[in-house]
């Protein structure tokens, strides 16, 4: 399967038809945060694929249009505190926002975050005793602890996700929220079985056909 991350910075050519001849066999786009509404409904309308999608720190309580406001994009999945299994019987969850400095909204203190990672903990124990898995891909908006993070209040990482990581070992942990401004910045990290993927922008990266063996 091919899958298209996306988040933080509109790309000219993703806001436009030559999406299509760019991403023509992607089969899921999953957004990490800080993107626009209006964005990710264009990618789909464009597309013509699910869209999975978490809230970063900058996302808006309401987004105003021409034709009606929205609280969500339109066709889109919110992924926050959930763990759901795509058609292709794909196993994903996600985690808004980021870590708390100056009380705005989406940011969540380390105990927060802790908190949510382990509500997420049931249905990924009841997935491995189905399928054989615990998780594919945990989608996030700010990047697990010390791994691509900074040190500046706003840009630290979550101490929760290296432990979800490394417990339930999806294939890979994508996240947003930190600029890549210098080619040299690491943007890949493996942890374990997990390829930890900062998806500033866009990536293209692709996932074996996950199997859907269950109690059936």
């Amino acid at each position: 399967m091919k899958l298209l991350g996306i988040s933080d910075t509109e790309i000219a050519f993703i806001y436009s038809p030559m999406v299509v001849e760019r991403f023509p066999d992607v089969d899921i786009v999953i957004a990490c945060g800080d993107l626009p509404y209006y964005y990710l409904e264009y990618i789909i309308s464009m597309l013509n694929v699910p869209l999975y999608y978490v809230r970063g720190n900058h996302a808006s309580k309401v987004e105003f249009g021409s034709t009606a406001n929205r609280t969500s994009p339109w066709g889109a999945l919110d992924l926050h505190n959930r763990v759901i299994e795509d058609d292709s019987g794909l196993l994903l969850a996600g985690l808004e926002g980021c870590v708390a400095y100056n009380m705005g909204p989406y940011q969540y203190t380390q105990h927060q975050y802790w908190q949510m990672v382990f509500n997420l903990v049931p249905r990924m124990l009841f997935n491995k005793a189905r399928v054989g898995r615990y998780l594919d891909i945990f989608v996030s908006h700010a990047p697990p602890w010390q791994i691509h993070a900074m040190d500046d209040p706003a840009h630290q990482g979550v101490k929760a996700f290296n432990w979800l990581i490394n417990t339930f070992k999806p294939k890979y942990h994508l996240h947003g929220h930190i600029h890549v401004y210098r080619q040299d910045t690491i943007t890949s990290t493996v942890v374990g079985s997990t390829n930890v993927l900062n998806v500033y922008g866009y990536r293209e990266f692709t996932i074996p056909m996950p199997s859907k063996r269950s109690w059936d």
